[in-house]
């Protein structure tokens, strides 16, 4: 799914690969998902796009946005983004296909469930791409201790950390996958309520989040989740379904792993100990 590392990465290797490229034809739904979630009737997104030339493209927190002209393309959630170069076998299962004028091709799949939305920018509505581009990044100035602070006092103190950092948008594109690792460097429990945190606890948490997605960032993205040419992040998990049956590589324990609030959880009990 995509995370705040995954996004930037994406966004970035976009800028690099695709920009100033134009688009020649726009096919949508070629394998049918009920679960790609489309922006108004992608039967009109090669009228939209067919043409156009692609500009700048940005992450907002868990979203990828990609400008061509007047024109805005935005993926997110379980929207797998890839690109082909002129001649690569083309994987038939996919929602999106841009094609340019180069004969190269940008294809985005869904896994789970996926947003894959096309619209003219300046009359675009979402929610949740709202709220991403109106709160700070955590990779940004803005995101400091004052506005941490003020995060954590607008939730109820019996609220969980888990809840806090990785629902209702708190913090956009830090989800499940990169809170593990987030609350692990911060020696935190995923149940540990607000109302159980002392100072110290609340700025390892704060420099934890700062530190561990410039960290994955910097990695091209978690070795759990794939790049724009379909590798595996450079950033190796600490904890996550491909690790969880090793020990902790801090103290040796074993790790566990549980259902909790909607998705699974892996901590160390003797690192992260619950009090």
């Amino acid at each position: 799914m995509l995370e705040i590392p995954e996004s930037h990465t994406i966004a970035e290797q976009l800028n690099e690969t695709i920009k100033g490229k134009k688009i020649i034809t726009v096919a949508t739904d070629n394998h049918p998902h009920k679960f790609a979630l489309y922006y108004e009737d992608p039967k009109g997104y090669n009228d939209l796009l067919k043409g156009k030339v692609i500009g700048k493209s940005s992450a907002y927190g868990g979203l990828v946005e990609i400008m061509a002209e007047d024109t805005k393309i935005v993926l997110g959630d379980g929207a797998n983004i890839r690109y082909f170069y002129h001649n690569c076998e083309i994987p038939e299962k996919n929602q999106l296909l841009i094609k340019f004028d180069d004969l190269s091709v940008l294809t985005c799949s869904t896994q789970m469930y996926a947003q894959i939305h096309v619209a003219i920018a300046n009359e675009y509505e979402y929610e949740y791409y709202d709220v991403a581009k109106m709160k700070p990044s955590p990779l940004s100035d803005d995101f400091n201790w004052k506005y941490f602070e003020s995060l954590m006092n607008e939730v109820r103190s019996n609220t969980s950390i888990k809840s806090f950092l990785a629902t209702k948008q708190r913090i956009p594109g830090l989800g499940n996958g990169t809170l593990q690792d987030i609350l692990f460097n911060a020696k935190i429990h995923p149940r540990t309520k607000i109302k159980q945190l002392d100072p110290k606890d609340k700025n390892s948490l704060f420099e934890s989040i700062k530190k561990t997605l410039k960290e994955m960032i910097e990695n091209k993205g978690r070795n759990t989740e794939k790049t724009l040419f379909g590798e595996f992040g450079e950033y190796s998990t600490i904890l996550s379904s491909k690790t969880f049956n090793n020990p902790c590589p801090v103290c040796g324990d074993k790790i566990v792993k549980e259902s909790y609030l909607g998705g699974t959880v892996y901590y160390c009990p003797s690192c992260q100990p619950l009090t």
